[in-house]
Order: structure tokens, then C-alpha cells, then sequence
């Protein structure tokens, strides 16, 4: 099959669509299919394709997470993917990009697929003040429900998207299929140890400390100013317990703030940004991951963590039951008291029993590789052209 793949961000931006578009796309082309990725960039005045990636003219907009926008509507896109003349059109974002993909489909008569991946009504607050955030959020859910309704298919990473659509109104159903990770690059035996040991060292960790982590972008829905906040009322210098937050984001001096005003700059560290590649030492220089989101549906970066063996500690999100299960690969807390008796469980495990548990936790989602879940979605894309097909022969019988 030819495969389109429309997405608002792509490589060298690094963030969770980028990873699984990026995941897909190697998925399917070991499976011997041919993609084409159409992006937005604002760096290239005119439409341009570099090998297998269509780079569309585009603005940034630094208030929605500094994404480059392109218009939705273009005669040298449309050619462009006329040319490469694409079975499937399948949209990961819902921006200029997501619905030029929406309106080529349509054009071109094909099947269109739509991944949802962003609770958008948690990040309202970015495009909207309070006053008008209600308003806002009933429009974001009459386009989703648009949205859904061009699509001949819809896919999301966990069953916090079905629930998304069924507030939108939407009753189509929903293909719920986790992300992936790539468990080849996040594996604690391809990270060289000393290399850890290193980072731990350059952190001030010792030896004997239990060290959490966070990765991700630092904006008010991961929840973080809650994560130090509790931290800050219930660990205890003596715990020799540490969290290192990495990444950046809007909220990077705020965090900052916070640790200083809270007095836990000795336990709580801000490592910044890490570029992706460089991402296993830093979880090898570890001892387990926590989040405290109620944002994400099925989190990249947590998915990488667990492949590096870090069990998870986890605040309680009904709706990605599933994703940590107790003594498998992590445990899900309430509160704040409940996540500081988590982490001293975890930081007085011996050593063999934290050992069996990291190797768990990586048992667990072995199998959500990029070959695994490209199959479940061609799937998905020999279904729709199958109806499509058999509707477009019913119709020209008519």
C-alpha cells in the first residue's frame, strides 16, 4: 500500500506524535509498504519533498506549543500527493496539516484514518482565558466530532480517547491501539553503565540514593507543581529520596520557583531539555519513573522508561487502567501520602526483588514495538479500502 501520513510536527522536532508517526512510518516499511510524510515547516518558502517527507510552507505559532501552521488549503500540496497517489490518507493532528488531509481525501476519493493524540480540552488554557475556556471547549468538541465524522476510521492510544469522543457526541468505534516504543534503542543492557553512574555523579546523587524520575514537556497539564508540592510536604531529607524532572517547557521557571520556594532544591532537580537520542543514560541513571499526569493517554516517555526497566509509580487515572498494574511494573497512588509510602516501598525493596520487578516492568510492554503496532493499524487501512472500494462499486452501479 501507499500510505500519506499528515502530521502538524515531525522530525527534528522531538515529541510524542513525532515518535509514533516516526514508529509507524518504520513499521510499516518493513512490512513493505510505501510512506510519504506531509509536515508543516516554517523554515522552506515553498512546498518541497526530501526523500519520503513532503515539507509544506508554513508560520509558527509559539502560543500552541511553537507548532508550525500551514494552511489547510494548497494547489502544489494537492499535486504533490497526487503524484504520489496514496491508498490511504491517515492525519495526526488537527491543525492546517490535519485538515489538508481531511480535504485531499475527500478530493481524491480515498479512505481517510484520524489518530487522535492530545486530550485537547486539558490544554485549552493555552489558547484561551478563563472566561472563555467553556466556549472554547464546546468548540473544540463540535471539531472533533467534524473530524470524526470525515474519517472512515479512527484510532487513539488508549480508552481516554473513546471516552473523549463519546463527551464529543461521536458513536463511531474506536480503535484503541497503544503506542509504541523502541525497544531496541531504550534497553539497559545497549546503555553503558558508567555512563549512568556518571550522570548520577554529575546530579549529586549518591550511591545509596533512590532516585525518581519525570520526562516530558513542563506545562501546567503534567501536573508537576502538584509532584513537587508533595514532595516537598512528605519526603524528608534523611529518605534519601531524589526526583529529576527532565525536559522543558512554558513552566520551566515556574517549577524552578517552586523547588526554591519549597525548600527542596536537594532532592528536586531540573535536568532541562535532553535531546531524545540521549535520553537511555539519563533513565539508566535512575531507579524508577513517576508521574503524577492526568493528561497523557498512553505516555511516550513513561512507555521508554519501563522498556529501560524503571517500574512506575503512577497517580490513579481510571480511564489508562491498565497501563501500571500493581506489582507488575509499578504501583498507582491517590495522594500524596500514598505516593510517599510508595516510594519508600520501592526505595526499601532488596535488591533481587527490585531487580525481578525492573525486568517485569520491561516484560510488560516488550511486545508494543513499531513492527507490532504497524500491523494492527494496516489492519485498520485493509478495512476502509475494502469498504471504500465496495461502496464505490454500488454507487457506479447506481
Amino acid at each position: 500500500m501507499k500510505i500519506a501520513l499528515f502530521t502538524e510536527t515531525y522530525l527534528p522536532t522531538i515529541n510524542g506524535v513525532v515518535t509514533h508517526v516516526k514508529s509507524l512510518k518504520e513499521g510499516l516499511e518493513e512490512l513493505g509498504h510505501r510512506v510519504l510524510i506531509v509536515t508543516a515547516d516554517s523554515s522552506v518558502k515553498k512546498h518541497q519533498i526530501d526523500g519520503d517527507v513532503m515539507y509544506c510552507p508554513a508560520v509558527k505559532i509559539r502560543k500552541i506549543y511553537n507548532y508550525d501552521i500551514a494552511s489547510p488549503i494548497s494547489a502544489e500540496r494537492l499535486r504533490g500527493i497526487r503524484e504520489f497517489n496514496p491508498d490511504i490518507i491517515h492525519i495526526h493532528n488537527e491543525f492546517g496539516i490535519g485538515m489538508s488531509g481531511i480535504l485531499i481525501a475527500k478530493f481524491l476519493k480515498i479512505p481517510l484514518v484520524y489518530t487522535l493524540h492530545t486530550m485537547y480540552e486539558d490544554y485549552i488554557y493555552y489558547v484561551a482565558n478563563k472566561h472563555f475556556c467553556k466556549f472554547v471547549t464546546r468548540a473544540s468538541y463540535n471539531y472533533a466530532r467534524a473530524l470524526a465524522s470525515a474519517s472512515a476510521a479512527i484510532t487513539g492510544p488508549s480508552k481516554k480517547v473513546e471516552d473523549f469522543f463519546r463527551k464529543c457526541g461521536v458513536k463511531k468505534h474506536i480503535n484503541v491501539i497503544p503506542n509504541p516504543v523502541e525497544i531496541d534503542v531504550f534497553n539497559p543492557e545497549a546503555v553503558d553503565a558508567a555512563e549512568g553512574g556518571k550522570l548520577r555523579e554529575s546530579f549529586g546523587f549518591d550511591v545509596d540514593d533512590t532516585v525518581f524520575c519525570f520526562c516530558g514537556r513542563l506545562g501546567k497539564e503534567k501536573n508537576i507543581s502538584w509532584l513537587i508540592k508533595e514532595w516537598a510536604d512528605h519526603v524528608r531529607p534523611d529518605d534519601k529520596l531524589k526526583l529529576l524532572i527532565i525536559g522543558d517547557g512554558p513552566f520551566f521557571t515556574q517549577h524552578e520557583n517552586e523547588i526554591n520556594e519549597y525548600g527542596v532544591s536537594n532532592s528536586v532537580l531540573l535536568a532541562g531539555k535532553v535531546e531524545h537520542e540521549l535520553l537511555p543514560p539519563y533513565y539508566a541513571a535512575c531507579d524508577a519513573y513517576i508521574t503524577a499526569s492526568l493528561s497523557d493517554t498512553n505516555s511516550i516517555s513513561m512507555l521508554e522508561a519501563m522498556a529501560m526497566k524503571l517500574p512506575v509509580l503512577h497517580i490513579r487515572d481510571e480511564l489508562n487502567a491498565g497501563q501500571v498494574v500493581n506489582g507488575v511494573n509499578g504501583y498507582n497512588f491517590n495522594n500524596g501520602y500514598e505516593m510517599y509510602e510508595l516510594l519508600k516501598k520501592l526505595r526499601n525493596l532488596p535488591k533481587e526483588k527490585f531487580t525481578k520487578l525492573g525486568e517485569s516492568t520491561r516484560n510488560s510492554i516488550v511486545d508494543a514495538n513499531c513492527k507490532n503496532m504497524a500491523k494492527d493499524i494496516l489492519k485498520i487501512y485493509e478495512s476502509v479500502t475494502k469498504e471504500y472500494a465496495l461502496k464505490k462499486r454500488k454507487s457506479f452501479k447506481l
